[in-house]
């Protein structure tokens, strides 16, 4: 799904709690999906202030002067929101527009003259084995010549 902003949002944005927290002024774009989330934040921020997410455990650490400030997520909430995206991803998956392109593909691959479907990876007669172990010939890599 290919997304265009509408525009960008000037925010004041706080982590952490009294002790230990970190405030900047942020500039988000606007987008008009529904996501998972209310706003990603990427690699630049991540980069800007040293952030260290988890996927796993719903987390993102931040290193600050009085400590790390970790900002927690809600597995009941992202398990709900996974799920309703889910599903709107399945009734896309499901269209009519889909299933033609899926038919399309089919056909086309089990045209004689077309290619074949195979589980396992055939290099090209234009390879040449290169080792890449110094102690012994156990692994080797195809390098096309």
């Amino acid at each position: 799904m290919r997304v265009y902003p509408l525009g960008n949002i000037e925010l004041s944005v706080t982590f952490g709690d009294c002790c230990n927290f970190l405030t900047e002024t942020l500039i988000f774009k606007v987008v008009d999906f529904e996501g998972s989330y209310h706003t990603i934040l990427g690699r630049p921020w991540y980069t800007k202030f040293m952030e260290v997410p988890n996927y796993t455990s719903l987390k993102l650490k931040t290193p600050e002067l009085n400590g790390v400030i970790m900002v927690r997520g809600s597995f009941e909430q992202a398990y709900a929101s996974g799920r309703k995206h889910f599903e709107l991803a399945s009734t896309i998956a499901n269209s009519v527009e889909l299933q033609k392109l899926h038919q399309t593909v089919t056909e086309d691959a089990s045209n004689t003259n077309g290619p074949t479907l195979s589980s396992t990876f055939h290099p090209t007669e234009d390879t040449k084995p290169i080792g890449v172990d110094p102690n012994g010939p156990t692994k080797t890599v195809w390098i096309g010549a």
